[in-house]
């Protein structure tokens, strides 16, 4: 773990305009991956018949986005070009289906 890093996500500006905006979503989240009996509870609600036998636990994932710095995750591409290099900054679900098609632009972008 980067300390650096964590300090300057949990201050960036976007962050905490994300949390004081979700802060009561985010406390659910974090009890549900801690309680099996909790995750089943919410889960029930879509699927009634669902046991926590029927579960197996398993690492979480994690879901790169980027943030604005008011707060909302951009929720489409973010490509940005400087000089030589081209940076792909965000590429939101489901960029493995479109991996091709961006890989086409970013070709384009490097070329033209």
């Amino acid at each position: 773990i980067n300390l650096r890093d964590v300090f300057e996500s949990l201050t960036y500006p976007g962050f905490l305009k994300l949390v004081a905006r979700n802060w009561k979503t985010g406390i659910g989240e974090i009890w549900r991956s801690l309680s099996k009996a909790a995750f089943v509870k919410a889960l029930q609600q879509l699927v009634p018949e669902i046991r926590a036998e029927h579960l197996e636990s398993a690492p979480a994932g994690v879901r790169a986005q980027a943030l604005g710095l008011d707060g909302k995750l951009l929720d489409d591409f973010v490509i940005l070009r400087h000089e030589r290099v081209i940076n792909v900054c965000n590429a939101p679900s489901p960029a493995a289906t479109a991996s091709l098609n961006i890989g086409l632009h970013i070709a384009e972008l490097a070329v033209g």
